[in-house]
């Protein structure tokens, strides 16, 4: 979904002016948000839910300190490389 999202802002942006790219960066940032925060719930509830109802029984707490590990380490990643500066080259 969110490549589809991402194509379709190259393909609106490309020809724009700076002003109109952040409009329709705003809107692709939106659409992307609204339609994954369901799908990041549903893998939530799927890894911590207990395997009775469906899950993984992973329990709350180690659910959220796996995703929080995954997250720290993609914003240590992105920080010390700088891939995701545009213009930025080392």
């Amino acid at each position: 979904m969110i490549f589809v999202i991402t194509a379709a802002y190259y393909y609106f942006s490309r020809d724009r002016k700076a002003n109109e790219r952040v409009a329709i960066g705003t809107a692709g940032f939106w659409l992307a948000y609204i339609l994954t925060r369901p799908l990041g719930a549903s893998i939530g509830d799927y890894l911590s839910q207990d395997i009775e109802k469906g899950g993984l029984g992973l329990g709350t707490t180690v659910t959220s300190v796996a995703f929080l590990v995954r997250i720290s380490s993609l914003v240590l990643y992105l920080t010390a490389t700088k891939k995701d500066v545009i213009g930025y080259s080392n």
